[in-house]
């Protein structure tokens, strides 16, 4: 049998590395008890540290010049072979190391695509030659497996000093510790706030913040917490004088306290009333409600207030609509029965108020027929476990999976093995019907649970059994469907991320920003802005039986809450920390149903009941030119469809120029033209029309400056009042929560 000449002297060199009396060397990376290269522990790191397996190197899909390396080395099996064996071993020279391909072209002593990467004289060329004096073993038997990794310090409050060294140690099984901060790589997530070297020295900028370091080694995570305060201190009594309704604002002014930060001051009371209507219900007050809540004198009209909105039957449809946005399957895929049957199913949950772990178990383990249960078309429409693996770990763990899927996660400790084990859940899944047929998908389908099923390892092709993603879930007995035991394991008290996820997206869509952003998106590399209230919030939404209505009347209850939006001279970089409210566009179906509420002229919807509501629609394919102006999701996009609130141009000069808008404003039927035709002065008209559009009475200089516009003309006073209202409705004042 014929070999190559230098897989020979490679077998020569394994057989004679024992009497070699030059082949150990010193170095921080190696553990003492064993001087011995393993390939896993000594040389990946290396390939990883120096972005030889990255994605823009010799890690993307077909490599670099001939040469591929598994992605940030989640493949050691493949890597060693093509390092060792592939193309007839000819980029390693076991008789002369220094010639190997491995070692001159990335100390560009041959030349190299990517340039200099080390020198001969550093650490990490010497443990590669010594890798292949040694006879490039696979592996090194009784090699301890690492457990974790630690940065130090994990936090630093950076008041005197511009910079931090930070030193990186990683444990192993064996009980032993190792340096390895020169062989981690770093990443910062606000790089302007502070950012890192590739020694791990980080350096702070000149803005006021915290910043996330990233350290990374061999698939394991630290974290350092960088902050940089106002240089200029803030008493102690102004912090211990602010407003404590709850253990939010406690928290939420400790972290201000760190960064010497100020908060704005309490918003006035119509900005409250506006909020609560536009975050509980979808809508803003009529003017009557606006004018009795400002006039009443209760001292608890607030807290009254929340708790009657969250008993209104428009909650129920407002945050319905909300978690239809992520659920909703396309209806050209699944049809639109289907479609219409989920969203009912959705909408009768949240009127029930069901505790959330029990939707997410009932929407988990669904079946039977999608038109008779609406929740199972989430299985008409993601119809193999990859597909049903990356939406449910998302929307409830905040995990995002995909790069699982192919690779080693980038930023996370999940692998393949974890993508496909998570995914062996769904594997006994059954169908029975004629499946899907886009753009029509019509027919009923029946969703049951199969007897057999499996998912095997995309590379080894090993049947894999269902395993939680972290933790330990109960065993699968003889016949149960594995989705109970995976629901069970999800939505358990002692599961963490699945109550913190669901709290960070009430917490966004209250406060205008997640603790964590994206919001579902919780991770070690991903930090939020304040942990401990995150902390907070999930373990509270937990002992409070994942009450969602009791989540968000928590958190109205803060102080946080009614802060101004109007920054102060310490809090205008802020947008991470609550220093103060933060503006938000109205989403589409407010802004909608704001505008029929004002003009009192109802949208006529296809497909729905007479005077219905924006957020009542069921569909996206229901065609409207406002909400689509105002951004809501593409019919044709997958779940989840997170909304885009930027401000567009489009969408102010769909204000300015709307044909369905002037007619709303202009109609017979309307306000305009039931108060130009009532014996109101001007001066209560006026107060009339503020309070429909802005919650509030107008100030006196735009009391005076109404009273000028309408006193033009009493002859064109319907004409007046429209234009007046038009332009009160096109200003941000309007359009955005305040």
């Amino acid at each position: 049998m014929l070999i190559s000449m230098a897989r020979f002297l490679t077998i020569v060199m394994q057989l004679t590395v024992s009497i070699c009396s030059d082949t150990s060397i010193s170095h921080a990376a190696t553990p003492q008890q064993n001087s011995g290269i393993d390939f896993d522990r000594d040389i990946q790191p290396i390939l990883t540290r120096y972005g030889c397996n990255s994605g823009a190197c010799h890690g993307k899909q077909r490599g670099q010049n001939g040469f591929q390396l598994s992605l940030l080395g989640f493949d050691s099996d493949f890597d060693f072979d093509a390092l060792v064996n592939d193309t007839r071993g000819r980029r390693i020279t076991p008789a002369r190391p220094d010639e190997s391909l491995f070692l001159a072209k990335p100390a560009a002593t041959l030349p190299h695509g990517g340039g200099k990467i080390f020198s001969e004289e550093e650490a990490a060329y010497q443990i590669l030659k010594e890798w292949i004096v040694s006879g490039m073993p696979r592996s090194i038997p009784g090699t301890p497996d690492l457990m974790r990794v630690e940065v130090n310090p994990t936090q630093t409050r950076f008041l005197d000093k511009r910079s931090e060294s930070l030193q990186v140690t990683a444990f192993y099984s064996d009980g032993s510790k190792r340096d390895v901060t020169d062989f981690a790589t770093y990443q910062s997530n606000e790089s302007p706030i502070a950012d890192v070297d590739e020694h791990g020295v980080v350096t702070i900028g000149n803005l006021t913040g915290e910043a996330a370091i990233m350290a990374r080694y061999s698939g394991h995570f630290a974290v350092f917490t960088a902050s940089i305060p106002l240089t200029e201190p803030v008493a102690e009594s102004e912090y211990s004088s602010l407003p404590v309704h709850n253990e939010i604002d406690r928290l939420i002014w400790g972290k201000l306290k760190t960064l010497n930060v100020r908060p704005s001051e309490t918003a006035e009371e119509h900005k409250f009333l506006r909020r609560a209507y536009i975050d509980i219900v979808g809508r803003l007050p009529t003017a009557d409600e606006a004018a009795s809540y400002l006039n009443d004198t209760a001292p608890e009209k607030g807290a009254l207030l929340v708790d009657r909105l969250l008993n209104d039957p428009e909650y129920a449809e407002h945050w319905a609509n909300k978690w239809a946005d992520l659920l909703r399957p396309n209806p050209y895929r699944v049809g639109i029965k289907a479609t219409m049957s989920f969203d009912t199913w959705i909408r009768d949950a949240f009127r029930r108020n069901q505790p959330y772990d029990e939707f997410v178990t009932d929407l988990i383990t669904a079946q039977g027929s999608t038109f008779r249960n609406g929740s199972v078309t989430l299985f008409r429409d993601r119809r193999t476990p990859d597909e049903l693996t990356t939406i449910v770990s998302q929307l409830f763990l905040g995990v995002r999976l995909e790069c699982a899927k192919c690779h080693h996660h980038p930023f996370e400790v999940y692998g393949q093995e974890d993508f496909y084990s998570f995914a062996a859940y769904f594997a006994r899944l059954g169908r029975k019907g004629t499946g899907v047929s886009p753009p029509i998908s019509g027919s009923e389908e029946f969703v049951y649970v199969s007897d057999k099923g499996e998912v095997r390892h995309p590379l080894t092709n090993e049947v894999l059994a269902p395993q939680p993603l972290y933790g330990i879930a109960k065993t699968i007995e003889e016949g149960q469907d594995p989705r109970v035991v995976l629901a069970d394991w999800m939505t358990s008290p002692d599961n963490q991320k699945f109550a913190q996820t669901m709290a960070n997206r009430v917490w966004a869509d209250l406060m205008g920003n997640g603790l964590v952003e994206p919001v579902d998106d919780l991770r070690a590399t991903n930090p939020a802005s304040n942990p401990e209230l995150l902390n907070h919030l999930g373990e509270y939404f937990v002992e409070h039986n994942f009450d969602l209505k009791e989540l968000i009347r928590y958190i109205m209850s803060s102080h946080v809450y009614r802060l101004s939006s109007q920054p102060n001279p310490t809090n205008t970089f802020d947008t991470r920390y609550y220093s103060r409210k933060y503006r938000t566009r109205l989403r589409a179906e407010v802004m909608l149903d704001s505008v029929c509420q004002i003009t009192g002229v109802p949208e006529n919807f296809s497909a729905m009941a007479p005077e219905s509501r924006a957020k009542e629609l069921w569909t996206h394919r229901i065609s409207s030119l406002f909400l689509d102006a105002f951004a809501r999701p593409d019919p044709n996009q997958d779940p989840p469809c997170e909304r885009i609130p930027d401000s567009t141009v489009i969408q102010t000069l769909h204000m300015m120029n709307s044909e369905n808008l002037a007619k709303k404003i202009s109609a017979d039927s309307g306000s305009v033209k039931q108060l130009s035709e009532s014996d109101q002065a001007p001066e209560a008209l006026i107060n009339q029309l503020y309070l429909s559009v802005y919650s509030r009475y107008p100030s006196p200089t735009e009391q005076t400056q109404g009273l000028e516009y309408l006193n033009q003309s009493s002859e064109n006073r319907r004409k007046l009042i429209e234009d007046y209202l038009w332009a009160l409705l096109n200003t941000p004042e309007f359009v955005f929560k305040d």
